[in-house]
């Protein structure tokens, strides 16, 4: 591959998988008189692709990946899930109980797709080729966790990642951020007792949403054994927005990040902290992003040199996710693409974000992790 600034690993086979219509991502009922399309629709990974191709034309490049080998994918996940899923989708899948997740007959190949894309993106992270790796993943990971499947995800594309990377020589630490709006609960399950794993997650204080996601992403969801310390969630609150987003990675991800001192970074890059996303309730612009990817590629840099991947996870509205991922990618590359009638701007950022709430959650988590990681400064006392 030539020099570039922006690898995408990408291959259209992901554009197959199809979740149940329904209403909204629910299963559908009488007083809803037209199913629509679920929230995880091709659409979203189309507009990204076009985001790259207009906004980048000359800096990127596209890469097909091989999909991941039972081996690969059995590092994070059980066999016999593993199994299950293969058959369920041979024999064309469905909805998953009366879950918000479900299938069709080419959604097991599609996970394999996008995890061998998200293993090839931290393989180029760890090799002398040029250019940020960026996996555009679809479906999704962070909730697959290592038995089962769980908000819209199946195979965990970011864990499955990291433990291709640790198998790899001179790899001990990864850290994964995820600024997904929900709480990556299947990459926290799959190195809850581990401390070669650290993993750093802000998302909404949602909890436990059912039997298939009975992990609940709180403060004292903290590790376990070896692993004490090494899961830091960060509940944020709604609202959350580009200022509250920037103070995480001034006085949480980037203190901890730097004390954790990782062989190579990972993101769980799901945009839907967005402004306007269905399925969250945060105010991160196309400008918080742009903030977020180029706060991300100076800590790897100081940190990790320079072995950096991103790795696609939510973001459902589609329209804005491109502004979303624009804002990601601008950041990442610091280029500013000034998209013709909007510049640099955000249309859909307009709402005013809670500062004093933010600021009263965030003292809370800083207070707590301080106990395992004495790095995070105290709070301002005013």
């Amino acid at each position: 591959m030539t020099d570039v600034d922006l690898a995408v690993y990408w291959h259209d086979r992901m554009l197959d998988h199809e979740q149940p219509a329904g209403a909204f991502k629910h299963p559908s009922t009488p007083i809803v008189a037209n199913d629509e399309t679920h929230p995880d629709r091709r659409e979203r990974v189309e507009n990204i692709v076009a985001t790259v191709e207009h906004g980048f034309p000359e800096e990127s490049r596209f890469v097909e990946p091989e999909r991941a080998s039972r081996e690969t994918i059995e590092r994070v996940h059980d066999p016999e899930y593993v199994d299950w899923l293969e058959a369920f989708c041979a024999d064309g899948g469905g909805r998953i109980g009366r879950t918000t997740t479900g299938a069709n007959e080419a959604t097991y190949d599609a996970a394999r797709v996008a995890a061998g894309t998200a293993v090839a993106a931290a393989d180029h992270a760890l090799s002398e080729r040029s250019g940020v790796p960026y996996a555009l993943c679809r479906p999704s990971g962070h909730h697959a966790q290592p038995t089962q499947a769980d908000g819209f995800c199946f195979l965990n594309n970011a864990a499955i990642a990291a433990e291709a990377a640790l198998a790899a020589d001179g790899v001990d630490r990864v850290a994964i951020v995820d600024w997904d709006v929900h709480h990556g609960n299947g990459t926290q399950e799959a190195f809850y007792d581990r401390d070669d794993v650290l993993f750093v997650s802000a998302h909404h204080d949602h909890g436990s949403w059912s039997e298939y996601h009975p992990q609940e992403g709180s403060l004292e969801e903290d590790g376990a054994n070896d692993g004490s310390g090494y899961t830091v969630n960060v509940p944020l609150p709604p609202g959350t927005g580009d200022r509250g987003y920037e103070r995480l990675f001034d006085e949480i991800v980037e203190p901890i990040v730097r004390g954790y001192d990782p062989d190579l970074v990972l993101v769980s890059a799901g945009q839907d902290a967005g402004t306007v996303d269905p399925n969250g309730r945060n105010l991160v612009t196309r400008g918080g992003f742009r903030t977020l990817g180029s706060r991300v590629r100076t800590l790897a840099a100081d940190v990790a040199d320079d072995r950096l991947a991103l790795i696609q996870e939510g973001g459902y509205q589609p329209s804005h996710l491109s502004f979303a991922t624009l804002g990601v990618l601008e950041g990442v590359l610091e280029r500013l693409v000034d998209l013709e009638g909007y510049g640099h701007d955000d249309p859909m950022g307009w709402l005013d974000e809670p500062t004093e709430l933010v600021d009263e959650w965030l003292d809370e988590a800083i207070d707590y992790h301080r106990t395992h990681w004495p790095v995070l400064t105290e709070p301002a006392v005013e």
